[in-house]
């Protein structure tokens, strides 16, 4: 499995951006597709995630009602929509694929390159 992140740049604060994450080579059904960030001087971090199977969707205190994620099964891609966006949102973004969706970034065993997100005040 090979993943791109994509959708990534400068935004000021209050702002949306969409992330998107393709997938492509041998993909699993069962899969779920995590988002992770990891700002400068800081660990990564789940943002949110979704599963291949039913679209069924988990996040992160800090990104619930402000961001929502989904999948496009026909594409293989996730998006991350981002809304009302702040400055400690910034940092880079990174898609996963695993076989179960968790906030352990151990647990995926497919990475994108990640994608800079940054949020001016």
């Amino acid at each position: 499995v090979q993943l791109q992140a994509s959708g990534g740049g400068l935004v000021q604060a209050g702002g949306s951006l969409r992330l998107s994450c393709a997938a492509s080579g041998r993909t699993f059904s069962n899969y779920a597709t995590g988002w992770f960030r990891q700002a400068p001087g800081k660990a990564r971090e789940f943002v949110g995630g979704v599963r291949w199977s039913d679209g069924s969707t988990s996040y992160a205190d800090s990104a619930k009602g402000r961001f929502t994620i989904a999948r496009d099964s026909a594409k293989k891609t996730v998006f991350l929509q981002m809304n009302s966006l702040k400055p400690e949102d910034t940092a880079v973004y990174y898609c996963a694929a695993g076989p179960r969706l968790t906030v352990r970034s151990a647990s995926y065993d497919y990475w994108g390159q990640g994608t800079l997100v940054t949020v001016s005040s």
